[in-house]
């Protein structure tokens, strides 16, 4: 079967470099995918594959049943929500919805994602079992679109046993695929504050309440939560990188803005970690004669893969690339709303690389520059197909 996959892989890569081409130029925020979802819909139809739309919002889910559907049930998630980025690169299919781009490669994880689709569509009466096809909205926006696509009832009609999900890593080279049990990736919540005071003219502080001398004595304060109140050997990143005075040179505004993102990898001490944040921020203002206006929603758990399904998942994508194309993934501080499927079922996410001549001096994830090399693209349609077929073929204890 090794070498039907192969050979199928190699039928539609051209397909989904079309895919990726078309997605890649018409980007669209979280929570706003509505062509990117048409798109797809579309594509399933044309491939005569059953689906559900309008989970969400955008959200779909696509199945394919084998011969014997219920024996097992297999899941595959693709992430399809762009950044609020101007791309830099001048390509054929750049961006054309201002300031919007696929940063992140989530046009890659759906265009690979249908390439798998019409793959095991084809396979479909020499497996046994159903594979779920999770096109979801909003990964990089809380409350998450994985959290809101369950919370609508996405698994309702029929519980998968496992879920995978491939990310693109500009990191490791074209060709390989990284894995890593247990912890992966930290908790992630945003933090938005509006500082508010008495504004008015800066040659006349003493008639003002300072905001923007507030805010900053508060951005400087909250960096003892990492120094001097978490725990030295816990990871934790709290980062503020939006502060909007939108005074003049000699106007003292009457409200400043201040938004960051808060990681840590113990649910414990994020608990606790949010509670000084709001005490800091509150007390600091205080001090300046200000208020502040404190915004943090639940943002998302961290990332948790099931060792087993990990494990396995790594031997049979070194039959696929080989041992040396093996990558041991390094736990990482970002944060992916795929943790909240890991809350409730065994999964496991795992990269594959896309650096290669083409992007060798491209900029990272979230970066104007960022760039595939589209020959990445066998890996992550073959491997995922060649990943969810052995699952298949994997006997239920």
């Amino acid at each position: 079967m090794k070498a039907k996959i192969q050979e199928l892989t190699s039928q539609y890569f051209p397909y989904v470099q079309e895919c990726y081409h078309h997605l890649h130029a018409h980007p669209e925020l979280s929570f706003e995918e509505y062509e990117t979802s048409k798109f797809i819909q579309g594509e399933l139809t044309k491939m005569g594959i059953p689906f559900r739309a309008g989970i969400a919002g955008t959200g779909i889910l696509g199945r394919i049943e084998g011969r014997n559907p219920e024996k097992k049930v297999i899941a595959l998630r693709a992430d399809m929500d762009a950044l609020p980025v101007c791309e830099l690169v001048d390509i054929p299919w750049k961006s054309q919805n201002e300031n919007v781009m696929h940063a992140c490669g989530h046009d890659a994880h759906v265009s690979c994602l249908l390439g798998v689709a019409a793959i095991l569509n084809e396979l479909k009466n020499d497996f046994e079992g159903t594979v779920l096809l999770i096109f979801q909205p909003g990964e990089e926006k809380a409350p998450g679109g994985a959290r809101l696509m369950l919370e609508d009832g996405l698994f309702d009609e029929l519980k998968p046993e496992i879920i995978l999900a491939q990310h693109v890593s500009v990191d490791y080279p074209t060709g390989t695929m990284g894995f890593l049990p247990g912890m992966i990736m930290a908790s992630a919540d945003e933090i938005h504050v509006k500082v508010h005071g008495k504004g008015g003219h800066g040659a006349l502080p003493h008639l003002c309440n300072d905001t923007v001398l507030a805010t900053a004595q508060t951005l400087v304060a909250l960096q003892q939560v990492r120094s001097r109140l978490c725990h030295p050997l816990t990871p934790m990143v709290l980062t503020f990188g939006k502060f909007v005075a939108a005074g003049a040179q000699n106007i003292i505004p009457h409200e400043v803005l201040l938004s960051g993102t808060l990681r840590t990898v113990d649910e414990k001490w994020r608990t606790e970690a949010k509670k000084h944040i709001r005490r800091i921020i509150t007390e600091t203002c205080a001090a300046y004669g200000c208020t502040a206006e404190i915004d943090m929603p639940d943002g998302y758990p961290c990332v948790i893969n099931n060792e087993e399904i990990t494990d396995k998942a790594r031997d049979f994508a070194s039959e696929w690339v080989g041992e040396d194309n093996i990558r041991q993934l390094e736990m990482r501080m970002t944060g992916e709303d795929f943790a909240f499927f890991t809350q409730k079922y065994p999964s496991t996410f795992f990269r594959f690389g896309v650096k290669g001549e083409i992007n060798a001096n491209s900029g990272g994830l979230h970066s104007a520059d960022f760039r595939i090399d589209e020959k990445a693209f066998e890996t992550g349609i073959g491997g995922m197909a060649w990943l969810a077929w052995k699952f298949l073929m994997v006997p239920n204890p």
